[in-house]
């Protein structure tokens, strides 16, 4: 199995390079140079299984051969068995053809977790294998932060340092990173945004001179392992509810549009899905894209939704590159208008994510909305992020015979001031979580500003 960027111009790599890697140099992001295909008999054939085993047969492909299966599995195995529900990521009722897969299960209690706790645990095995250490940067709007922390916290390789926007997350997601004091984790708080911070990860990526040799790896939705990941849970749930037998239709929270990618991965890898629905917040430049054509850059708005309060979409130029029919030339002018000027996607590409894809865009006001008829429907609490999916699958979801999955991507608790805010009293965390806003914090904050940011790595890193 070899890896191409979305732009064209980086050599192919390998799995291991490619894990190791994160960004491709000419700036796209890498995808598998071919897909590998799940016959019917062998979809049939993961009924019963468990996800672990669900996951190794998934992902092997990908590996390509890199890691012994034996070792492979192992290392699948140990990431699975750190969640707190023994289906990993159990499906939830609603009504007679619509359910909630709970992605919260792991350790910190957002879908971020099921990637992650495999990445660490890849780079480790790699880094070993080859005598080398390396240094983490990722830029958080939430949840990515604390799951990478607690999926690389006790690899002896590595150390994390994970940039969020100062005041701009939640307390229990913030807390959720800068309570962990272990040696090789770092937080920074960046007096800026989301997209400032993950300017100068990507600026960092761009030119690494500022660590004197040491590797940069990349744990956010831009490595492909993370994306590999995430096929699995569409496999698993569709699986569960009949597929290959029959279709499923999934509606997807997004924001920087990964987790909405694994799932067109695992559809171009022959599972059977009618239709994808992209849920945003008021940060809506997926929506306007796929129902206005209008591939524009706007102004941040703080939602009650923080973890989708993104301006650009990074992982959204992976499925630009399968609808411009892998023409890396052309992603790669349509993304420098973008970063310019208002952009519009060529009709036939256009044409053929509206094949596939629908959208709806859900304000504050809608969230609490939500949040209060899906409990008074389903007894369930949903978190906002979740409360978004909720609504776009109701008002998106096509040919009521086809299940409709809406991915749960979140613990309600990790965002108890939207709950509150509802009308209901609260969510208690976890019992693992229930001292979280008494522990000791440890962060740095600073500038957003790239100099200030790489002296920090550089001095702290061990």
């Amino acid at each position: 199995m070899r890896y191409i960027s979305t732009r064209g111009q980086a050599p192919a790599l390998s799995f291991e390079e490619v894990v190791l890697t994160g960004m491709a140099s000419d700036g796209g992001l890498y995808v598998p140079e071919t897909v590998p295909q799940l016959t019917p008999e062998e979809l049939a054939d993961m009924a019963g299984c468990s996800y672990a085993e669900i996951a190794f047969r998934v992902m092997k492909p990908y590996v390509g051969g890199e890691i012994d299966d034996d070792t492979f599995r192992a290392i699948v195995h140990e990431a699975y068995a750190t969640f707190s529900h023994d289906a990993v990521v159990p499906l939830n009722q609603l009504d007679a053809n619509h359910f909630l897969l709970e992605l919260f299960h792991g350790p910190t209690l957002a879908f971020k977790d099921v990637a992650l706790q495999l990445l660490g645990r890849l780079l480790d095995h790699f880094l070993k294998k080859r005598g080398e250490r390396a240094v983490i940067m990722g830029a958080t709007s939430g949840d990515t932060g604390s799951a990478a922390i607690e999926g690389c916290r006790h690899c002896d390789n590595l150390d994390i340092f994970i940039l969020h926007p100062h005041n701009r997350v939640s307390e229990v997601q913030r807390r959720q990173m800068t309570t962990v004091l272990a040696d090789n984790v770092f937080n920074i708080a960046i007096e800026g945004n989301f997209d400032d911070a993950q300017a100068m990860v990507k600026a960092s990526f761009a030119d690494q001179g500022f660590l004197n040799g040491t590797r940069l790896v990349a744990v956010n939705s831009i490595n492909w392992a993370r994306i590999m990941a995430q096929i699995v849970y569409y496999v698993a749930s569709a699986v569960a509810l009949g597929a290959p037998h029959r279709p499923v239709s999934f509606c997807v929270p997004s924001a920087n549009f990964g987790n909405v990618f694994a799932g067109y991965m695992a559809h171009r890898m022959g599972l059977p899905v009618e239709r994808f629905v992209i849920a945003t917040n008021a940060n809506d430049i997926l929506h306007r894209t796929l129902t206005d054509n209008d591939f524009s850059k706007r102004d941040l708005v703080a939602t009650l939704a923080p973890s989708m309060d993104i301006v650009v979409s990074s992982n959204f130029e992976r499925l630009l590159f399968e609808a411009y029919e892998r023409d890396g030339t052309a992603v790669a002018e349509l993304l420098e208008r973008f970063q310019h000027e208002p952009a519009a996607l060529a009709d036939a590409p256009l044409a053929r994510l509206r094949e596939k894809f629908a959208s709806h865009s859900t304000d504050d006001a809608t969230i609490l909305e939500v949040i209060r008829e899906a409990h008074h429907r389903t007894q369930e609490i949903l978190d906002p992020h979740t409360a978004t999916g909720y609504r776009a699958a109701e008002r998106e979801r096509g040919d009521a015979a086809v299940p409709m999955v809406t991915l749960a991507t979140a613990h309600p608790a990790k965002f108890a001031e939207a709950v509150v805010k509802a009308g209901f009293p609260g969510v208690p965390l976890p019992p693992h979580m229930d001292d979280l806003l008494e522990r000791e914090e440890r962060y740095a904050v600073l500038p957003a500003a790239l100099e200030a940011v790489q002296e920090y790595v550089a001095e702290h890193r061990r």
